[in-house]
């Protein structure tokens, strides 16, 4: 660039910019990489997002969730698979299971862990009036046969089968396809009803109790070691993370990070991207 301003050459100038600019883009994703240094931040995410209390107008509000994180990951070209998924009883949904595809998924969604608080007008309010909801979303890393060191034994498994309730026509209603799976020693509980054969659905919750199991011992590995450092600071997954604001004004922001965005539909859309890099950044200053 001094080259270009000494010579007063216009065209020297934009090509130095350029270059400049495509440097600092690959800085920024180095940058980025180095902050995956987790156990298991290259594997794919498993994602789960639960309404709060407020019937249907937190189930509509899941189900948004549902929707922007589906769409952040087709912004980055991960594959996203259903693993479950019962539909609300009017609106929204009362519970979802996703797997996220892609080469450090668990890496970014892990930042997204936690209480997601939404503030509007209620479409299902007929007086109009404003309504805050909440939904939360745990996140767990999908792991494979030897990846964790977890090894789950037939005779710690209590397996039931029921009935699949929701959508998914004459099937769900006649066949005692869901599953329901249970680690004994831990008490974990997990279950699978969105496919139409009980093999599937067991294949499918054996995935989600893995992956629960290796982020069980991942907390308790992180408590004991906490303790012996003396540390008293709480791990607080289930704490509110974000608040996303349609009413009085758009605002979205995180509450870890003081980042606000006044773009919330683009956000909606799965604009994810400076939300999550930006706590991932603080954390790895915290922790490093």
């Amino acid at each position: 660039m001094t080259l270009a301003e000494d010579e007063g050459d216009k065209e020297l100038w934009v090509d130095a910019e350029q270059v400049a600019a495509e440097l600092a883009a690959e800085m920024d994703k180095l940058e980025l990489a180095v902050l995956f240094r987790g156990r298991y931040d290259a594997n794919n995410a498993i994602i789960a997002i639960h309404p709060g209390a407020g019937g249907t107008e937190s189930q509509d509000w899941a189900n948004m969730l549902l929707r922007m994180y589906t769409r952040w990951a087709e912004r980055r070209n991960y594959q996203v698979e259903v693993l479950d998924l019962l539909p609300g009883d009017e609106a929204g949904i009362k519970s979802a299971t996703l797997l996220i595809k892609g080469r450090n998924a668990y890496g970014f969604l892990k930042a997204e862990r936690g209480v997601h608080r939404l503030v509007r007008i209620s479409p299902f309010d007929a007086a109009s009036r404003r309504h805050t909801s909440f939904a939360s979303l745990d996140v767990l890393p999908e792991v494979e046969e030897g990846d964790s060191g977890i090894e789950i034994s037939p005779d710690d498994l209590k397996i039931d089968t029921y009935r699949a309730s929701g959508a998914g026509g004459q099937h769900v209603n006649t066949t005692d396809s869901a599953v329901r799976i249970t680690h004994i020693p831990t008490g974990t509980v997990v279950q699978c009803q969105n496919e139409r054969s009980q093999h599937s659905n067991r294949d499918r919750a054996m995935k989600i109790l893995k992956a629960r199991l290796a982020d069980l011992y991942q907390r308790q590995q992180a408590e004991e070691l906490s303790n012996l450092r003396g540390e008293q600071k709480e791990i607080a997954w289930g704490s509110q993370i974000r608040s996303y604001v349609f009413q009085p004004y758009t605002m979205v922001k995180d509450h870890r990070t003081g980042v606000e965005v006044g773009n919330i539909n683009a956000v909606m859309d799965g604009d994810l991207d400076e939300l999550i890099e930006s706590y991932l950044r603080q954390t790895a200053g915290e922790n490093g």
